[in-house]
């Protein structure tokens, strides 16, 4: 069967079934086998889908894919899409928020694009699943927000589906979307780590990525770990093909980028966040690794835009 979008505030555009893209609607399912949603003409909101049991199946223009549990699946706007629960499947349990997406969120899930706009993050580590089943809980409570006194707390049995229609409500939820995004799609911006290398060479790796930021040195790094900054400077360029701080550099250029793709900081304040002492030695290096100078990378605008 096809499910419209009874009892929602008017549709996108005649026919279609989409909410208005100027709100934020926010809803849990679990339905058997035979339901579907066909838009022909796409939706003027972004659609994210995480499943919690059972599967669901996805087609975005030309683009198919079957999400099973702990996958994120997000749906551009403007190309036709249909889903519903996967043939010979006996059900899909699932949330989904339609909402316009921030764009900060953008870099986050591009890595995850396969085509037209999907988004299929299908990585996320199950020490992660239960906190993303919260913030859509709390997003389901926070949408009802009024915006005085506290937001509600679902006592359960509550309805499925609510609608954000105050500003403070739509922040408040879409706060929580964006924890969602970050805790899925957010590993993908994390350099994956060397099968067979020493745990404390991959300690202080883990150290360097978590906080690029920070004034890390040589022997920093080695006290960290417990060895002597000779014997971890050998260790760690021998086993990773790069000295600590080569490697450091590296990943204080990533936050970097990251920082110019996802906040208006000022050039000076994106290179002190990254730990560059020096703006004029941030703008040398940057244009080493990324062909073009800081603004100029911020202004190219790596990803279009919702």
């Amino acid at each position: 069967m096809t499910v419209s979008a009874d009892g929602l505030p008017e549709t996108a555009a005649p026919g279609d079934p989409a909410p208005p893209p100027g709100l934020v609607v926010v809803g849990h399912f679990d339905q058997p086998q035979g339901y579907g949603i066909n838009r022909p003409r796409g939706a003027d909101s972004w659609l994210f889908t995480w499943t919690t049991a059972g599967r669901g199946r996805l087609r975005h223009g030309n683009t198919e894919v079957r999400a099973g549990a702990g996958d994120l699946v997000v749906l551009a706007p403007g190309v036709p899409h249909r889903y519903g629960v996967e043939p010979g499947t006996r059900h899909w349990e699932f949330w989904w928020v339609h909402c316009q997406a921030r764009p900060s969120w953008q870099p986050w899930l591009r890595p995850y694009d396969t085509g037209e706009g999907m988004y299929v993050v299908t990585s996320t580590p199950d020490a992660v699943h239960g906190r993303v089943e919260a913030a859509f809980r709390r997003m389901l409570a926070d949408a009802r927000w009024t915006g005085t006194d506290a937001p509600p707390v679902l006592p359960p049995g509550d309805e499925p589906v609510a609608v954000a229609h105050g500003t403070a409500a739509r922040e408040l939820a879409l706060c929580s979307l964006e924890e969602v995004v970050l805790l899925t799609a957010g590993p993908a911006r994390t350099p994956p780590s060397h099968p067979g290398v020493d745990d404390r060479v991959r300690r202080a790796e883990a150290l360097i990525a978590a906080d690029p930021g920070a004034p890390h040195t040589v022997r920093s790094l080695a006290e960290h770990v417990a060895l002597s900054p000779s014997r971890f400077a050998h260790l760690f360029t021998r086993q990773l093909g790069q000295s600590p701080m080569r490697a450091l550099r590296e990943a204080r250029l990533r936050h970097a980028a990251r920082l110019l793709e996802t906040t208006d900081l000022s050039v000076e304040r994106v290179a002190a966040a990254s730990g560059f002492a020096s703006p004029f030695h941030f703008n040398r290096v940057f244009r080493e690794r990324y062909g073009m100078p800081p603004g100029a990378y911020r202004a190219s605008g790596p990803m279009v835009g919702a």
